[in-house]
């Protein structure tokens, strides 16, 4: 007999596909972000056939507030990551909501949201967590850009603040005090206001660490290298706003991703790491721990990823797949590890 689920209705909550959304490359919901809910919503409904459950699907974020206000769900799987009005600096509003209504909800809560928004913050906390992290430098509004010139490059420059690597271009890497001056002229413009950091460029390779679940019940997923290998050499090597919002780019179409032969310390290392940063800034449920080694091969912890992207296409997807663990599957996990925790 099939156990009968916590929640056995759930409202998934996601971005609005009739807003703008400034992160997409033509600033509108595009087929594949189409394609990638309609195959979210057909994994569902293999968890409901399998499960008993019944999904119910909230995007229109003109009546959100009034939707669910007018009927509290029993529980939501909130798969908002493009942020309230599809304005990522506003993605801890929706669970900020849901805590108003006294709704539970899955992955994490405002306070984790708005910390990892902020990746200066996060470093500081990896740092007094003893997490190896890059050299860095910060820019504030109005600062004269000489002040984060560093001391050698090269450096990748980007936004403090942000999501889907909006500001990072082929041209974020420079090898030059002319080349940092320029973008960082360039970033200003296109995006004023917003704080810069000037980091130190890691030249080896790129890992994930996925974790579902929560502190004493992880299931980590097998530790995922990113494959530059088909990337033109005029390219650098990194994950740039182009690899996930441009089809036409080959950044989006000579990326691909693979599952890390690591040694077995390294790994262990950055698994630790990871639990310990995921407990630390309060993520729930589900996570993504980027990392990138240095020349010497050393990790060394990039972002922070709480409810990080779960269409079928995306790195936690493919770390699941290493684990030949199927899509469908996977967001059956994620809802798990939230309804086991809640009750």
């Amino acid at each position: 007999m099939t156990r009968r689920p916590p929640f056995p209705e759930v409202t998934v909550v996601l971005g609005d596909p009739r807003l703008e959304d400034p992160a997409k490359i033509r600033g509108l919901f595009a087929a594949e972000d189409h394609d990638a809910f309609g195959r979210m919503k057909a994994a569902l409904a293999e968890v409901a056939a399998a499960t008993g459950r019944r999904f119910r699907y909230l995007d229109d974020h003109g009546t959100l507030l009034a939707d669910l206000a007018a009927r509290p769900p029993a529980f939501v799987l909130n798969f908002c990551d493009t942020g309230f009005r599809n304005r990522a600096e506003l993605e801890l509003h929706v669970p900020a909501l849901l805590e108003l209504l006294g709704v539970p909800y899955s992955g994490a809560p405002p306070e984790c949201l708005a910390l990892c928004y902020d990746k200066a913050a996060v470093r500081g906390v990896a740092a007094g967590l003893g997490v190896p992290v890059p050299e860095e430098r910060f820019l504030r509004p109005g600062e004269p850009p000489e002040a984060a010139l560093p001391e050698r490059f090269p450096v990748l420059i980007k936004p403090n603040r942000g999501d889907g690597s909006v500001g990072i271009t082929q041209k974020a890497v420079v090898r030059s005090e002319a080349e940092a001056l320029d973008y960082l002229a360039w970033l200003r413009r296109s995006d004023p206001g917003r704080e810069i950091l000037v980091q130190e460029y890691l030249e080896g390779k790129e890992y994930g660490i996925g974790l579902i679940g929560n502190p004493g019940r992880f299931t980590v997923l097998p530790p995922m290298e990113v494959d530059f290998g088909n990337l033109p050499e005029d390219l650098p090597p990194i994950l740039s706003y182009e690899s996930k919002a441009d089809p036409d780019s080959p950044y989006y179409t000579k990326i691909g991703y693979r599952e890390a032969q690591l040694d077995p310390e390294i790994l262990a290392a950055m698994v630790g790491w990871s639990e310990r940063l995921f407990t630390r800034l309060g993520c729930r449920d589900y996570a993504r721990f980027d990392f990138r080694a240095s020349a010497d091969g050393h990790p060394r912890l990039l972002e922070v990823n709480p409810n990080p992207a779960w269409c079928w296409d995306g790195k936690m997807a493919f770390m699941a797949g290493f684990a030949r663990i199927a899509y469908p599957e996977m967001l059956g996990m994620i809802l798990e590890a939230a309804e086991g925790r809640r009750a």
